[in-house]
């Protein structure tokens, strides 16, 4: 069975661009595409009277076949259905990354200097999920959607041949998007693995980017680029703050991929620094790969 591109709708207009990238998305994939919404009758435990709380599941349940009818004018090619969930939505939308090939939520802004939430739901989806997450940010003005740009990713063990999720994500969605590969090895955070770190350009160095560190990041990347070979890799490897090269990286990239550790105990909603910076401040579309 085909596993769909799912993203969560609620109506907000971070949820509608995040349907818009899905709808792209699922298109260069050949994948079908599902909405879901959760509906929740009593979210904030407020009983409504009954009538009042159908009226507003039915308004809700509108808006959803709104946005699905919109989406079939947009993209007539593309298989596309919705489902209405009963349910919490933050473990509605955990159970339907199971089934998903990948689920899409929206990011609520504030602006560029101010950064944006994710919103509670969607920290806990990406705090839990145990499939890829994209968080999608509305484009500064209609259509700043970015597309063309490098899928950027991060690689911090440089041991040839090593499995890595993350690089699986990052080649095969380059592949689809027809981009460059990204891959980017920070020296000084051993303890980061794969956060999506890239900063300058491949040709930029100094004495503290050793010539045999970038090399032994091409021969980890190496398996990939062979089994994609029709995708272009730039190399980066540097050495500064977190942080602050991984958003610079994303400026202009179609998506930064970052990671997520799963086999450490839960720490309430932590997603690691790194991950919870770009989630919060890229323009970009960030994918949240969890990994052992």
């Amino acid at each position: 069975m085909t596993r769909p591109i799912t993203v969560g709708v609620d109506g907000s207009l971070p949820s509608q661009a995040a349907a818009d990238w899905a709808a792209r998305e699922a298109r260069l994939r050949g994948l079908p595409l599902r909405l879901v919404q959760a509906w929740e009758r009593h979210p904030f435990g407020a009983a409504s009277p009954e009538p009042e709380s159908q009226r507003q599941q039915h308004e809700a349940l509108r808006m959803l076949q709104e946005a699905e009818q919109e989406l079939r004018g947009r993209y007539p090619a593309l298989p596309i259905d919705s489902e209405q969930i009963p349910g919490i939505a933050a473990e509605v939308l955990l159970g339907q990354a199971e089934e998903a090939e990948l689920l899409v939520l929206g990011s609520s802004g504030h602006g560029a200097i101010a950064g944006f939430f994710l919103g509670s739901v969607g920290q806990q989806v990406l705090a839990r999920a145990k499939s890829p997450v994209v968080s999608v940010r509305p484009p500064a003005q209609p259509g700043g959607e970015q597309d063309n740009g490098e899928v950027v990713v991060g690689v911090q063990h440089l041991e040839a041949r090593k499995p890595s999720p993350l690089l699986d994500f990052a080649f095969s969605a380059a592949a689809v998007h027809g981009a460059t590969v990204r891959a980017v090895h920070a020296e000084d955070l051993p303890s980061l693995y794969a956060y999506g770190l890239v900063v300058y350009p491949a040709e930029v160095h100094d004495e503290n980017t050793p010539r045999e560190k970038e090399l032994a990041l091409a021969e980890a990347v190496k398996p990939w680029r062979d089994r994609y070979p029709q995708v272009p890799v730039v190399y980066t490897v540097d050495l500064a703050q977190a942080s602050g090269v991984v958003l610079q990286a994303a400026e202009g990239a179609a998506l930064v991929v970052v990671g997520r550790r799963v086999h450490q105990p839960t720490l309430g909603m932590r997603i690691g620094p790194v991950a919870h910076a770009v989630l919060h401040h890229a323009t970009s579309p960030v994918a949240v790969v969890p990994h052992a």
